[in-house]
């Protein structure tokens, strides 16, 4: 009975943990939130738009037209080619001559003691006319053409030093991708929700806006060097508080990327992602580390219950609170998502929490424990 009376303590103190994370922490995005900034503004502020590729000529054939659909008065292109072997350079070239506002950094050697992407987007902030920069990624695309106004707004007009926007993925077919819209929307809940509640604690470099004179005051990215990512994230977490970072949600914000179509791929990206988080501030580690551990005793404390009963009382119990939760876990990601991107269909999120549960712990281990991730 010892055992049966520890399961039920842990049971129900996970539960309780969870519920405040779901109704008080990311109930703050899902059911609170109400956009109200008015972007129409551009106060003729430019921006430089920065992007860091490598082999990249595909996705950029297909993103520098969408940049120049833009509705902005002023702004510019920057990419940053990073030894590409693929064409890059000649079609960089060719663009720029029908493009006067796009302008190329090329990259031929890769100094010693840097890391790939953040040499890249020194560089390219560096040579940046403008002190709003936006950041996205090669493979992304801006999902309407107020995409600049949007994510600039809290930087030119608010003088924020961070403006976090969300990054979504493609919808494709199958069973990787319909995981990746999930751990994509949770991560999303996470950053969004607490800095909603001013504890802001990372950002996403396919959307990510700051203050060019902040960047070169802090000396670039002293102290991450080292580390093989992190240009966004680790960033923003080692400078981002409540008074200088805004979130940025609306539907007219966010870019749309081509996620990985295979496992292996996408558990190499998501190992880097990991790795990183290493590297996070303790206090932050505890934000993801105790609705994580919450997650994993609840389901682990639940099916201890269900297996160790002998009549259906218990089990009843447990299961009911568990389709409580799993109602208002889907509530959540349905209104979090019609926020974030203006539509709300989700399906599966219980089948796709508990292999979260799977990803995060396996993948997630790996991922902090390696030693080796690389860019490109």
């Amino acid at each position: 009975m010892i055992l049966f009376d520890w399961l039920w303590m842990i049971f129900f103190l996970a539960l309780a943990i969870q519920l405040v994370y779901l109704l008080f922490v990311f109930g703050r995005l899902a059911f609170l939130y109400k956009p109200s900034e008015d972007t129409s503004d551009t106060a003729g502020v430019g921006v430089s738009v920065v992007i860091a590729a490598r082999n990249e000529l595909n996705n950029l054939q297909q993103l520098i037209p969408r940049l120049f659909e833009q509705v902005y008065d002023t702004f510019e292109v920057i990419i940053v080619n990073d030894r590409s072997s693929d064409g890059t350079e000649d079609f960089l070239r060719e663009a720029s001559t029908n493009h006067p506002n796009l302008r190329v950094v090329n990259i031929r050697y890769l100094p010693d003691h840097v890391t790939a992407k953040k040499y890249a987007l020194t560089l390219g902030i560096k040579v940046a006319k403008h002190n709003v920069i936006l950041l996205t990624d090669a493979d992304c695309l801006p999902l309407s053409k107020n995409w600049i106004k949007r994510m600039s707004y809290p930087v030119r007009i608010l003088e924020k030093d961070f403006a976090l926007g969300h990054g979504s993925y493609q919808v494709l077919p199958g069973l990787l991708n319909k995981f990746i819209q999930y751990e994509t929307l949770l991560t999303a809940l996470y950053y969004f929700s607490f800095g909603l509640w001013r504890a802001p604690f990372m950002g996403v470099g396919r959307n990510l806006c700051y203050k060019k004179d902040f960047f070169m005051d802090k000396k670039a990215f002293k102290d991450l060097w080292h580390i093989n990512g992190g240009d966004d994230d680790l960033f923003v977490n080692k400078y981002a508080n409540k008074g200088n970072t805004a979130m940025v949600i609306h539907p007219e914000s966010v870019t749309l990327s081509m996620p990985k179509e295979n496992f292996r791929a996408y558990f190499e990206q998501k190992k880097r992602h990991f790795h990183v988080g290493k590297y996070f501030r303790t206090k932050d580690k505890l934000k993801f580390g105790v609705y994580t551990m919450s997650h994993l005793l609840f389901w682990l404390s639940g099916l201890g219950i269900i297996l160790y009963s002998r009549d259906w009382e218990p089990i009843g119990l447990v299961l009911g609170l568990i389709l409580l939760r799993a109602i208002l876990h889907y509530s959540i990601f349905k209104n979090a998502k019609l926020k974030l991107e203006g539509m709300g269909q989700v399906l599966w999120t219980m089948f796709f929490d508990l292999l979260y549960m799977v990803y995060f712990w396996v993948i997630g281990t790996k991922g902090y424990l390696s030693k080796t991730v690389r860019w490109k």
